[in-house]
């Protein structure tokens, strides 16, 4: 127990009690047989600090981590109007972003570009990339708290999402595990997502959603939204001058808008990141881990790495409200 607890190294800021750490009682633990006498203190851990890790229980494999992410009493949930590629593992588990090893994934709440997301996000880690490869966590609160004043007035509205699926971005059939546009506007027409066909078939979309939100338990308003994914700003500057030459700066795969349609200026996004980094904690994954977070009170990314890498997530308890925000 004290060797887990005196390896567990993490940077960040210093007010920042992410993650709890949670340790076993004895060498060789499972986890899944730990959870109901830990079931109180994670709960607690989740709502005050916002994630756990749990390090150094027995998680023989992917599907005893599948079973303790759903023991938490909700179905796990499938990827539903995603953003990334990822590839199903089975019974609700998913690999993470599968991005190339070497790109930054920034910090983002799931799915929190739309109007309903997960309240769960469990991460495990299978194997541990021997170089880098990190799951950086945030507060959601510290972020909203530290934001200045002059741009949470300018998000509060909420954040306009422009999609235009094709060879440039996930497909939409991949987004809405569908090959019918029937299915596809019907599942539009329930989120409050505006879309327009093209002549050849392409998809655009426009959805506005919230960029500040209010934690249904504790009440406590969290930066909520991935204008800094989204935004053009995002890409590396060769593309973005490459897309923006051949397709236009209305057709780019993805930008945001603030609510009333109007730009949002790169140097607004350059500070919303520097205050993401601000708060940004890392530590090292170890092979066994398990990271459960509460999705609107903490953040994560990804660090680029070297070698094998194996890190597959799930997510549960669906909330939001598609009416409106």
């Amino acid at each position: 127990m004290n060797e887990l607890l005196t390896r567990f190294e993490r940077t960040g800021p210093a007010a920042s009690d992410l993650p709890v750490l949670i340790t076993p009682d004895y060498q060789g633990e499972p986890l899944q047989a730990a959870l109901p006498r830990l079931r109180g203190e994670i709960d607690q851990a989740l709502l005050r600090v916002g994630g756990v890790l749990l390090r150094g229980f027995a998680v023989p494999g992917v599907e005893h981590f599948r079973q303790f992410a759903a023991d938490f009493g909700h179905p796990l949930l499938s990827y539903e109007f995603g953003s990334t590629p990822r590839s199903a593992v089975g019974g609700g588990v998913y690999t993470s972003t599968e991005y190339p090893a070497h790109q930054t994934i920034p910090l983002h709440n799931e799915q929190a570009y739309t109007r309903e997301w997960p309240m769960k996000i469990w991460f495990h880690c299978v194997t541990a990339a021997p170089v880098g490869g990190a799951t950086p966590i945030a507060d959601s609160r510290a972020i909203y708290r530290r934001m200045p004043e002059a741009i949470r007035r300018r998000f509060e509205p909420g954040v306009l999402y422009v999609r235009n699926y094709g060879d440039f971005d996930v497909p939409w059939q991949d987004v809405f595990n569908t090959e019918q546009r029937a299915e596809v506007e019907a599942y539009c027409a329930r989120a409050g997502i505006r879309w327009e066909w093209g002549p050849d078939g392409e998809l655009r979309t426009t959805q506005l959603c919230q960029a500040i939100a209010t934690h249904p338990v504790t009440g406590e308003t969290v930066w909520f939204n991935q204008a800094h994914l989204f935004h053009v700003s995002n890409l590396q500057a060769e593309v973005r001058e490459s897309l923006e030459e051949l397709l236009g700066i209305d057709h780019l795969p993805r930008n945001t808008y603030f609510a009333d349609g109007s730009p949002m200026p790169d140097d607004v996004l350059d500070e919303v990141r520097r205050v993401l980094d601000a708060e940004t904690v890392s530590f090292p994954w170890q092979e066994g881990d398990v990271l459960m977070l509460d999705n609107m009170l903490a953040a994560h990314a990804r660090a680029p790495f070297q070698g094998p890498r194996k890190v597959v997530v799930a997510m549960a308890e669906p909330h939001g409200n598609p009416d409106g925000f």
